[in-house]
């Protein structure tokens, strides 16, 4: 029963049916020659690209399918804190579970691989099954994952004002900055709650922002997130 409601809960969070236009991305020889010290993951959204690397040496180079403009996959440091196999269906053979505080993300296989390469997911990093077995195979719990790309979403998409209830990983780096200021006491978790609202009220009248309790363009210039 626990494990029908997980992936019942999970497919809502990462699979997404809806194909969107990608460029390929490029391939990236991997270097095996010297001994692992330093191994972690670095996804590359820009580039649709997952690297396994060891420090600054590329052990693996794998295509992905990261989210859709709507349902973005989060950027940041995260770390693999479950491993589990042939669950099937959209997650493929493998599921890599990623500790991001304000959704369950991680990265899986797919039953369409032709639609690896594009953002077609609801924020998971999806993989060819082959390649997404050999890679949990190669890592194991508590391997770090860097997931890098566009602060603000996709390229070229308009900003979205935030909002209470709003959640990812801008509304963690609003709260960081508020908190430094000390303006926030909260949690760093990435949902835009009531507390997060009244902070951002706050630093918007010391700052003589308009004050909405809202996340604009201006407010993420003024916190320094954005130029």
């Amino acid at each position: 029963m626990w494990r029908t409601a997980v992936l019942v809960g999970l497919a809502l969070l990462c699979f997404s049916p809806r194909p969107a236009a990608s460029a390929k991305p490029p391939v990236i020889p991997p270097n095996n020659d010297a001994p692992i010290s330093n191994l972690h993951i670095y996804v590359n959204l820009w580039h649709r690209q997952l690297l396994l690397m060891d420090n600054d040496r590329i052990l693996k180079s794998y295509p992905i399918a990261p989210g859709t403009p709507d349902t973005p996959t989060p950027i940041g440091h995260f770390r693999v804190i479950q491993k589990s196999a042939d669950w099937g269906g959209g997650f493929g053979t493998r599921w890599l579970g990623l500790d991001v505080p304000f959704g369950i993300y991680g990265i899986h296989g797919t039953n369409k691989p032709h639609l690896i390469g594009q953002s077609v997911s609801s924020g998971c990093i999806r993989m060819r099954n082959r390649d997404v077995e050999e890679l949990y195979d190669l890592v194991p719990l508590n391997t770090p994952v860097v997931i890098d790309g566009p602060i603000l979403g996709a390229e070229g998409l308009n900003y979205r004002i935030l909002v209470q209830g709003s959640r990812g990983s801008l509304v963690q780096m609003v709260q960081n900055r508020l908190k430094a200021g000390h303006y926030y006491d909260g949690p760093v978790n990435g949902f835009y709650d009531r507390a997060t609202e009244q902070a951002v009220r706050r630093y918007q009248e010391d700052h003589q922002l308009l004050v909405t309790g809202q996340i604009h363009f201006a407010d993420l210039v003024e916190l320094g997130i954005v130029e």
